[in-house]
């Protein structure tokens, strides 16, 4: 009996593996019945075996002493990948804290189809804007971990070529659609030719029309409404008590940013944020920065931000859950706010929606469909800003956290055979 075909989406927050044989593709269970898992790690301080997605979260939010690692995939587009940080008492490379979460993927892989060594990788577009040789470098790092997890033969796709791919099923005629995959940590946009006829072609190289994306996502809006509703409270953009000067700016935006939470976790941090109190106008605000900094809960209010962020999807108002956190008040916080502190990624998601139609030479209404993918895809304000580059074109759905992954076992199917 033929094996089947293995894709991997490798994603910023979540992930998922997916097979594919003659009869099409399908997501396997990774957690508790659920195919997809959030990209997660935690570390024990123990030294015990490593725990992953939502295990991961809940040994974090129950009060487990050890380390939660999120935004794994950012690493791989940053100078982080090459560095080493501590988890208990060891010093761990990057690289091994990413092989560790992909092993697991692996081993559920192995679970389910066992034997399978050939796989195709979903990547973004850009891991690096405007940067060849680190994009190609995060591609080779991404490579040599899956090859030191068994992988014998690897490939890559682009994530929103898979989800046309996915797309491309349920269709009955030719159509020019239009890709849009907002992920945790890129939006990727891709211009493709599909139809049922087109799926059967060995090579559709020729079907691609334009492919580009930029290093914003889901992460990027949490960290921007992080900043905006969640770090005054904590003394962000507050003045020195002469009021001539502002308190430093970095230790907020690095406790905003998912990747960064953990290096403030050190004695130095704290003895700076206790000198910065004595010289700052509101030091109350600052004693809530160090409470938070002294417990470890960065990554609380990172998911607090992002459970917000989801919330507003289909609300008008939310409340930031932080007050335990942070020993302050929670906030209300209306989604034109939201809207506001995301203007700016919003408009580079914009910009990209025109550039890959002048890249195919295409005008909006040559374009079929809208196919909209990813967690973030579901934002009424990304929705909007689709809406006003594609007027009257329709916008469609399919599973926004699976779609990349059951193209990526088609991909695969139709490469390993």
């Amino acid at each position: 009996m033929q094996k089947p075909s293995c894709g991997i989406d490798f994603g910023t927050s979540n992930s998922t593996v997916a097979l594919a044989d003659g009869q099409g593709a399908r997501l396997i269970d990774l957690e508790g019945g659920q195919p997809t898992l959030p990209s997660a790690v935690f570390w024990d301080s123990e030294g015990e075996p490593p725990q992953f997605g939502r295990a991961a979260i809940a040994a974090y939010v129950e009060g487990e002493e050890g380390r939660l690692m999120r935004g794994l995939k950012s690493t791989l587009g940053s100078s982080l990948i090459h560095e080493k940080t501590r988890v208990g008492n060891r010093a761990l490379p990057f690289t091994d804290i990413v092989g560790a979460f992909f092993g697991h993927l692996r081993a559920r892989l192995e679970q389910e189809a066992p034997g399978l060594d050939r796989v195709v990788l979903g990547r973004p577009v850009h891991f690096v804007d405007d940067d060849p040789a680190g994009d190609a470098a995060a591609q080779d790092v991404l490579q040599e971990i899956a090859a030191k997890q068994g992988f014998r033969e690897i490939a890559f796709q682009y994530e929103p070529i898979a989800a046309a791919l996915h797309y491309e099923q349920g269709i009955a005629a030719e159509e020019l659609v239009l890709i849009v995959d907002i992920g945790g940590g890129t939006s990727d946009f891709s211009i493709v030719r599909v139809s049922p006829e087109r799926a059967r072609k060995p090579d559709r190289q020729d079907d691609i029309l334009a492919n580009d994306g930029i290093r914003v996502g889901g992460t990027d809006f949490d960290r921007l409404l992080s900043l905006r509703q969640i770090m005054p409270h904590l003394g962000f953009n507050g003045r020195t008590a002469d009021g001539k000067g502002l308190m430093p700016r970095h230790y907020y935006i690095d406790l905003a940013t998912w990747h960064r939470i953990n290096a403030l976790y050190t004695s130095r941090t704290l003895t700076d944020l206790r000198a910065l109190r004595q010289g700052a106008e509101k030091p109350e605000l600052l004693e809530r920065m160090i409470r938070v900094v002294t417990n470890r809960s960065g990554h609380a209010l990172a998911m607090a931000a992002e459970a917000t962020k989801v919330e507003l999807s289909s609300e008008e108002t939310a409340i930031l859950r932080i007050g335990k956190i942070i020993g302050g008040p929670s906030v209300r916080v209306p989604r034109a706010a939201f809207d506001q502190a995301v203007e700016a990624p919003v408009a580079r998601i914009r910009g990209m929606l025109d550039e890959v139609l002048r890249q195919a030479g295409l005008a909006a209404a040559d374009i079929g469909t809208v196919f909209m993918t990813g967690g973030s895809s579901s934002l009424p304000v990304v929705r909007a800003a689709v809406a006003e580059a594609l007027p009257g074109a329709p916008i469609a759905s399919g599973d926004l956290l699976g779609s990349v992954g059951t193209g990526l076992a088609l991909e695969a199917r139709r490469r390993f055979g």
